[in-house]
């Protein structure tokens, strides 16, 4: 079938994103490789601070010692709203994505299971009942195959998918600008022309501060763009005179309506937002990474399929993020209106367990509430049925 050398594992991991990489330090730290092999491929080295994940969790997780800073206390501004967000349940913790790297490689180089191939994946096949990757430098073959790449991804139109796109700054002053006990978790203080608009900042210390412009929109915006906002935001609003960039990040995270498939027969297991967990009505994914490894860690460690079945309450919460994003694509409302709706009424923290799909049926029910539903009504019709 194949002219060049065919290498078999036991697993093959697609992609070192957060991801693949949180897959990879489960298997590790959970003993699921023990006597088993497994080939990570990825093209880039992961030796650049090339972004940073922001969450939040009531209890420390796996990267509790890597966390960079965290936040007990949030701040949201709408157009004439400010609510400021004291956590009690949850923490808002930063992770930098050059120490998240650093930390699972580190764990993986002292694993004789572990072998990685820096080289891109351009074919995903099952043949003979395993897994192949193929890439310019080796054809791999695998019992199971993650797969974080976007080559098994559904297409997607502006008519089913809005795109959440941000260039963040990590800016310092020369004198004490922030207060790091308060991080700004959404600023929609600034205009909206290109869709649903938002800043947040992140102070780390007196002096620094992570600055993002983050939109969802049908389109991505060119570099000069987002530069102009961000300089406009720290003169205007922040009121910095002085600052240096010490760090960038840019990136792009589908919010679609589009259904990613779980796997590709039974044999390729799609993880990360390649397997639709990217949260379609916000765009949060790393807890959702986190999750979703565990319990595929989990069923391997049990000798079962590696991908779990989806619960009911999991279902639900799916169809609530499709009926907002269904909102957001026809133009019902817009995504500024939707937040500042919902904080305006309900707590901050219970947004949160909201958000990360952790609320009680009782908050589920204040919080559609607070939503008109004239407008969310049909689009929830239409998506339970679509």
């Amino acid at each position: 079938m194949h002219t060049a050398t065919t290498h078999h594992y036991d697993f093959i991991i697609a992609g070192s994103g957060c991801a693949g990489l949180s897959l990879l330090y489960q298997m590790i730290t959970n003993g699921v490789l023990e006597h088993k092999s497994v080939l990570v491929i990825d093209p880039s080295d992961k030796t650049e601070n090339d972004r940073t994940w922001c969450y939040w969790e009531k209890e420390p997780g796996p990267f509790e010692s890597i966390v960079h800073h965290r936040w007990n206390t949030l701040d949201f501004f709408g157009p004439d709203l400010h609510r400021r967000i004291q956590l009690q349940e949850y923490s808002y913790k930063m992770i930098k994505g050059i120490n998240f790297y650093e930390y699972v490689l580190n764990k993986a180089r002292q694993h004789t299971g572990v072998t990685f191939s820096q080289a891109a994946v351009t074919s995903l096949t099952v043949a003979n009942g395993v897994a192949v990757a193929e890439t310019p430098t080796g054809v791999y073959t695998a019992e199971y195959l993650f797969n974080s790449t976007s080559l098994l991804q559904p297409t997607m139109t502006i008519t089913d998918t809005l795109l959440q796109h941000f260039t963040g700054w990590v800016v310092q002053t020369p004198e004490p600008a922030f207060d790091p006990t308060v991080g700004t978790l959404m600023d929609f203080r600034i205009e909206q022309k290109d869709g649903a608009t938002f800043m947040y900042v992140l102070p780390t210390s007196e002096t620094t501060a992570l600055v993002e412009y983050t939109l969802f929109s049908p389109a991505v915006l060119k570099k000069q763009q987002y530069e102009q906002e961000l300089r406009a935001y720290l003169k205007d609003t922040l009121l910095l005179k002085e600052y240096q960039i010490s760090e960038q990040e840019y990136g792009v995270i589908p919010m679609t309506l589009q259904q990613f498939a779980k796997h590709h027969q039974r044999h390729i297991i799609n993880i990360g937002t390649a397997g639709g967990h990217t949260k379609a009505s916000s765009g949060y994914t790393f807890q959702f990474v986190q999750q979703h490894v565990a319990d595929i860690v989990r069923n391997i460690g049990m000798n079962k399929h590696p991908l779990a079945g989806q619960s009911f309450r999991k279902k639900v919460f799916d169809w609530y993020d499709r009926t907002l994003l269904e909102v957001l694509l026809s133009g019902r409302m817009d995504g500024r209106e939707v937040f500042t709706t919902m904080f305006e009424k309900i707590p901050g923290e219970k947004i949160l367990s909201f958000l990360a799909n952790e609320s009680s049926w009782i908050d589920d029910l204040h919080i559609m509430s607070s939503l008109p539903t004239t407008k969310f009504f049909p689009a929830g019709f239409k998506q339970l049925f679509s």
